[in-house]
């Protein structure tokens, strides 16, 4: 078929603009099934079988839904979700979300780098050398100037988080089993316990992140996409919500194999050690290398958000479009907190526990308001227009979540600093 052949067909057309569209809302999710998501999806599976599978299906439309306005809206304005609150709310609000999402991203950060060194220290490299050369590598990966080939590179490294899905059928659940658990909610033996509350509210705030709003938004306006490109970023952006959602399931049910065989573990890293001896050597390194590569798209999606939220609301220049000469400001401030966040974790008996609890804490806080911040932005007729403000049905659906966030967001910063308060 001709190269004039395939454009004017309307199919093979539709296929290439799809393509062109297709990134962001795929890497938006699937970064945030970063080391933390590891460590909290095998935990639910190790803890409660696949009781909790049907928590996943319930969480697809939510992150869909709010991530379907953050690309509306950097669509409609062409600036990122910093830039934009600061246009519409002032400089006090616009100081608050900036502070708190660069608090936040740095802590989160630290934890990357955290599940970096303790995957790889179980395969016999010191920190000394994985947590640098991880810090150089994403580096190298942003500064070239290229936002194609840094959009490739981690589209590929999203794509070989499916490596889950394939290790959970190893596993051999059963197909019965996980439809059931997936479609039908249940409550483990034991019913609802503190625990159980509160590993289910994690596994929200795990797959819902702040920055993911400033991330998407700031990764749309710098990929220029307009309204004519919106369908098929709603398409990304629900196929990520897919995909998402299943390797997450994968993460739970490749845990399930530590809740069938009674056993206990401190963190991830020990838990692909623990299911050698039933799945396998393979097995188990794919698990740590899989470990390593979720904290480094969580770490370059992470430390972008960071750096084009800042760039955005100072006026530097901030775009993946440019070489390093054009945009110093932007790419310095993304090396920086990088390697701030790296040298951390090289630093002897730091706290990264504690550093651990305030990212839970933190986004707990900083999300309810994040995505209030997004709502009152898209009912802003000035910005969207009458064709592509919000609904009434799509306020109604949002105002719901914003609701259920707000309520699970308080109950787990509560329980995460008062853990006495309530009975275990």
């Amino acid at each position: 078929m001709t190269r004039s052949r395939v454009v004017s067909n309307p199919v093979w057309r539709n296929i290439l603009l799809f393509l062109m569209v297709f990134g962001p809302g795929l890497i938006v999710m699937e970064a945030d099934n970063d080391a933390g998501a590891v460590s909290t999806y095998t935990q639910a599976g190790a803890q409660y079988g696949l009781h909790l599978l049907w928590v996943l299906l319930l969480l697809l439309p939510i992150t869909y839904f709010c991530q379907e306005m953050v690309a509306r809206l950097g669509i409609a304005t062409g600036k990122g979700h910093a830039a934009m609150i600061y246009q519409r709310f002032g400089k006090w609000w616009g100081h608050f979300s900036l502070f708190d999402l660069q608090l936040l991203n740095l802590f989160t950060l630290v934890t990357e780098f955290a599940g970096i060194s303790l995957a790889l220290q179980r395969m016999g490299v010191v920190p000394q050398i994985s947590v640098p050369t991880a810090a150089i590598g994403l580096i190298i990966l942003v500064i070239t100037g290229s936002y194609l080939r840094w959009e490739r590179v981690t589209i590929l490294l999203c794509l070989l988080d499916i490596t889950w899905v394939v290790f959970s059928v190893l596993v051999h659940p059963g197909v019965e089993a996980v439809a059931r658990n997936t479609f039908i909610p249940s409550v483990p033996r034991g019913g609802i316990t503190t625990d159980l509350i509160f590993l289910v509210i994690a596994i929200v705030g795990t797959t819902i992140a702040p920055w993911q709003l400033f991330f998407q938004q700031s990764c749309v306006a710098d990929k220029r996409l307009r309204f004519k490109d919106l369908k098929f970023a709603r398409l990304d952006t629900f196929i990520g919500a897919c995909f998402t959602v299943i390797v997450a399931g994968g993460m739970m049910i490749v845990g399930y194999v530590m809740y069938l065989h009674h056993l206990n573990y401190e963190d991830p890293a020990q838990m692909a050690v623990m299911i050698a001896p039933f799945m396998g050597n393979a097995v188990k390194n794919g698990v740590l290398l899989l470990m390593v590569n979720a904290a480094v798209l969580g770490a370059t999606a992470v430390s972008l958000s960071s750096a084009w939220a800042y760039s955005e609301v100072r006026g530097w220049k901030n775009s993946l479009q440019i070489p390093f000469r054009s945009a110093p400001k932007f790419y310095l401030l993304y090396s920086a907190a990088v390697l701030l966040a790296a040298s951390i974790v090289l630093i002897p008996n730091a706290p990264l526990q504690t550093i651990i609890i305030g990212v839970q804490v933190l986004a707990g806080l900083m999300l309810p308001s994040a995505i209030i911040f997004l709502q009152l932005l898209l009912n802003d007729k000035e910005l969207l227009g009458e064709e592509f403000v919000n609904k009434r049905w799509n306020n109604t659906i949002n105002w719901i979540i914003i609701i259920m966030l707000f309520i699970l967001s308080i109950a787990l910063a509560v329980q995460v600093m008062l853990p006495g308060l309530l009975p275990g």
